[in-house]
């Protein structure tokens, strides 16, 4: 990754994966794609390539990160998906010129043309989303369980209980937290 930026958070589902640059929403946010350069940076690592982006396309890359942020945390509290989220991802979905393809291990892939741009892979993105909201996919629409974090992530392990967005992140700190707790209260007991 690019020096003097937060590295990504990548994880198997891509529209949950895209609302991950930006992290801990209710604590000290981290945003991880700060500039154009590092979007086209992120549609790389997600095998959405594009040759450039400009400043008016980050911001709509933003504006469909929170549609989907706010639905997808709407659809994991079974709440009404507010309808300017859902506006911006079909939207975004219908004006993208990507097409899915098979791969010979029978598993699905975006393909974009060469002379794709942002809005395409956006598209790409915004697809995803429809596809976990509205529930065709195996799996949940959860919340994570870390106070600073609540990043909405599609659940599918086994018993669909998962409490955090990131073991390595959101569950780790949580898991600190209570361990060093618990070690303080030992320490007064002992006292």
């Amino acid at each position: 990754m690019r020096a003097g930026f937060p590295d990504f958070r990548l994880g198997s589902v891509l529209a949950t994966s895209f609302t991950a640059t930006l992290t801990e929403r209710r604590g000290n946010a981290v945003e991880r794609i700060p500039t154009p350069q590092r979007l086209v940076d992120w549609l790389a690592v997600n095998g959405l390539a594009v040759d450039s982006c400009t400043a008016a396309q980050l911001d709509l890359a933003r504006e469909l990160r929170e549609s989907i942020h706010v639905a997808a945390t709407a659809a994991a509290i079974q709440d009404a998906l507010p309808a300017s989220a859902v506006q911006v991802i079909n939207d975004c979905s219908i004006q993208s010129r990507a097409a899915a393809i098979l791969t010979p291990e029978g598993k699905r892939q975006w393909r974009l043309s060469s002379d794709s741009c942002v809005e395409d892979a956006l598209g790409v993105i915004a697809a995803d989303a429809v596809s976990i909201i509205a529930g065709e996919r195996d799996g949940r629409l959860a919340l994570c369980a870390s106070p600073t974090c609540q990043a909405a992530f599609f659940d599918t392990s086994q018993s669909r209980t998962r409490k955090w967005c990131d073991m390595n992140t959101c569950g780790n700190r949580q898991k600190k937290a209570r361990f060093n707790a618990n070690q303080r209260k030992r320490s007064r007991s002992a006292e």
